[in-house]
């Protein structure tokens, strides 16, 4: 166990009082001087300092500013590891181009180094999984940034399946060799899904096999997890929203570079974008990359969720925070960056009746900060997921 997780066991306490010069509730407005009273890992009131009267038993922490714990729309911190070798890196599979049968929850590991980092910025709750760079790379999940074991963090075992259109995806044994292909080896796959989710003809026709692949493709086809497709360019988003149409199926853009030269459409469709993140290195398919992307995208009407998504270099994994901090100072503004990486994620993702925002009720996730936090001076000094409090390694200077 490392030593912030026995720092969280010693620190744990039935009730726990926070206080904030700023609380920022999210789902209302921020409160000055405010504060929120924590109890067996929930929240239970969320308020002005000068209505509560404590009753000396809490444990008491204090920060300057206090937001909910920010939640990552895409990652693959846990299956990405900080040592760079193959033994911890576990985000993509290549010896097949479509594998939706592969599992996060199967390959993702709490207590991987980077899980604790990107929770030393705040980050509470993270949707990761399977990186782009397969046709089908597999499932993902959503999960806290904490626990020692995958089943103790957990949140929601199967989001979304993984889908990359367009050069990107097309890199590996039997991958496809242009976007023709990839897009027609996608539409027969949710076909021979959709088939063999048929009924059977008679009471006598034998015995459907079960089949993992057929089974995570019926789950979109039912409505029961999107398809989230990493598409760049502005061909490949209308890609997806044809093949959203053409199957009634749920879709969320993952990266979005060119989503500006299509919004009608995306708004018309209906489909999210989990943006890429604005320091994303602008080259290939993401060479027309822009700070403002989320900011244009918002001001449209389109839904939008901010992540910190994944690159080929080390390590791989970037830091919430500081990507929402240059989306805000790029047009989308304090307001609307902190929800795109809180209850806006959460929404997006599904568990927004869980984290997102500080209401009674909600699991007690919460980010001290000792200023603003899209400041580049700022630390988290605290973090708190359901009730346990974390100090973190920002504001310890480690």
């Amino acid at each position: 166990m490392s030593l912030l997780a026995c720092l969280a066991l010693t620190l744990s306490a039935d009730t726990v009082l926070v206080y904030g010069d700023t609380v920022h509730p999210v789902s209302s407005a921020p409160i000055t001087d405010g504060y929120v009273l924590i109890r067996d890992g929930d929240i239970v009131e969320v308020g002005a300092a000068s209505t509560f009267v404590p009753t000396g038993h809490e444990q008491v922490l204090r920060a300057a500013v206090v937001t909910p714990g920010l939640v990552d729309a895409r990652a693959t911190v846990g299956l990405t590891g900080q040592l760079n070798i193959d033994a911890d890196q576990d985000h993509i599979e290549r010896s097949s181009p479509m594998q939706p049968q592969l599992r996060a929850i199967d390959a993702y590991n709490p207590q991987e180094r980077l899980v604790e980092w990107v929770r030393d910025f705040g980050t509470t709750t993270v949707h990761t999984g399977h990186a782009p760079g397969a046709l089908l790379s597999g499932r993902t999940f959503v999960v806290k940034t904490t626990g020692r074991t995958v089943d103790d963090a957990v949140v929601k075992r199967d989001a979304m399946l993984s889908c990359t259109l367009g050069p990107d995806g097309q890199s590996g044994d039997g991958a496809p060799g242009n976007r023709s292909k990839g897009v027609a080896m996608l539409r027969q796959k949710l076909l021979d899904a959709s088939h063999w989710n048929r009924p059977a003809a008679s009471e006598d026709a034998p015995t459907k096999k079960p089949d993992l692949e057929m089974q995570a493709l019926v789950a979109v086809l039912n409505g029961d997890m999107p398809l989230l497709v990493h598409a760049d360019r502005a061909q490949d988003i209308m890609n997806a929203i044809r093949l959203k149409r053409e199957f009634k199926i749920d879709v969320i853009i993952d990266g979005g570079t060119e989503a500006y030269a299509v919004i009608d459409d995306l708004r018309d469709a209906d489909v999210p974008v989990i943006v890429h993140p604005p320091m994303i290195r602008s080259y290939e398919t993401r060479e027309n990359a822009s700070f403002t992307t989320a900011a244009v995208l918002a001001d449209a009407g389109v839904p939008i969720a901010l992540q910190t998504g994944f690159e080929g270099y080390v390590p791989k994994v970037r830091v919430l925070v500081f990507e929402a901090g240059q989306a805000a100072a790029h047009g989308l503004g304090f307001d609307r960056a902190l929800k795109a990486c809180t209850i806006d994620a959460a929404t997006l993702l599904g568990v927004h009746d869980r984290v997102g925002s500080l209401e009674s009720g909600k699991d007690a996730d919460l980010a001290l900060w000792d200023g603003d936090p899209f400041e580049w001076t700022t630390h988290c000094t605290h973090v708190v997921i359901d009730g346990a409090v974390l100090p973190s390694r920002d504001a310890m200077g480690n």
